[in-house]
């Protein structure tokens, strides 16, 4: 017994730094005036008799365990843990997708049916709907025509009221039986006139149609640089052709602006006058710029004569030239003239042979 406890107290304590007797612990340094902290964890949150915990100095029997700061060992407490809720497929496998892929199937296939019932239903609704539309177009006509029975009978009844007798009512057959023919005739030849017209315009469309493929082709067969200049100059004409229309348009406006301002002065004396005046103005005025325009373009006057007696030798040699082709032409005419009178002339001596052998 006495070597058994020898031995306990001669046992190293742990390093919890807690022991009796025997080797001081790790983790126990002398008490000094400054307490160390240990690095990367704050002051208090280490395990006690650690090497980075605090010691006081009151030894290690005055230290203070925190058991929160102790880890949980299997042994100890844990947080609660949720049951499983029912039983649950532990393996999916093959079966199970099938199963699934089957519930899907079915489910798809019984909304197809409800959805294909739906449009048979609406199908037989629009079939239904359109067979009414047509009655009662047809009830439509019938309608119609009834009315007009129904006018005649009235206008009937309207002279057996009056008393009429037959004769005007035959008279009234006949006038209006004539009018109905009157008018069947002019429809006949409108109709008639309208299948020329359409006729016509269908003859124009294909010899227009003939034009423009003839221009394509042409197109085809030009040249690249031919082609490339047509183009350019086809762009050219539809941007003037824009422009031209913007400025009819302008034109346009500015029209019905003058015919409203001319509508305004109308009334007024004074107005009228002034536009006179104005336009009087605008005339001298031009015939102003117009006159210092040729002011400035003639220079002095010796390069005036020079440009005159210039201008007189060139007339002088036109003249000269024309003389020229006036008597080479009148020589012509002369020698034309001879030989028309020869040619006359035997013209006559075959005469008289020829009426001398007859």
């Amino acid at each position: 017994m006495a070597s058994n406890h020898k031995l306990s107290a001669a046992r190293p304590v742990s390093r919890g730094g807690i022991g009796l007797a025997g080797r001081p612990a790790s983790g126990i340094r002398p008490p000094s005036g400054n307490i160390r902290v240990a690095t990367g964890m704050p002051p208090g949150t280490a395990r006690p008799g650690s090497r980075g915990g605090a010691i006081g100095t009151g030894g290690v029997l005055s230290s203070q365990i925190k058991v929160a700061d102790r880890p949980v060992t299997q042994q100890g407490l844990s947080g609660m843990k949720t049951g499983i809720k029912g039983p649950q497929r532990q393996i999916l496998d093959k079966s199970y997708y099938l199963g699934l892929l089957r519930s899907k199937i079915s489910e798809l296939t019984s909304e197809m049916n409800k959805l294909q019932k739906e449009i048979e239903m609406y199908n037989q609704e629009n079939s239904v709907y359109l067979s009414y539309e047509k009655r009662a177009e047809i009830l439509a006509i019938e309608i119609k025509e009834f009315q007009g029975q129904l006018a005649d009978y009235n206008m009937l009844v309207d002279k057996l009221n009056t008393n009429t007798e037959m004769e005007e009512v035959m008279n009234d057959y006949n006038m209006l039986k004539a009018q109905n023919d009157r008018e069947t005739q002019s429809m006949d030849i409108i109709f008639t006139e309208r299948q020329a017209k359409e006729k016509q315009i269908r003859s124009v469309e294909e010899d227009i149609e003939q034009e423009k493929q003839a221009a394509d082709d042409i197109i085809k067969n030009m040249p690249p640089e031919k082609q490339v200049k047509y183009i350019e100059m086809k762009t050219t004409n539809e941007k003037l052709l824009q422009e031209l229309d913007t400025l009819q348009q302008q034109l346009d406006l500015l029209n019905i602006k003058k015919e409203s301002l001319e509508a305004e002065i109308a009334p007024s004396q004074v107005k009228q006058e002034a536009v006179l005046l104005y336009e009087k103005l605008y005339e001298l005025e031009s015939h102003r710029d117009q006159m210092t325009a040729e002011d400035k373009s003639m220079g002095s006057p010796m390069e005036e004569r020079e440009r005159l007696l210039k201008q007189v030798k060139e007339d002088n040699q036109e003249i000269a030239s024309m003389e020229r082709q006036l008597t080479d032409i009148k020589e012509k005419i002369n020698q034309f003239n001879e030989e028309i009178r020869q040619l006359d002339m035997d013209l006559e001596e075959h005469q008289v042979i020829w009426e001398e052998v007859s």
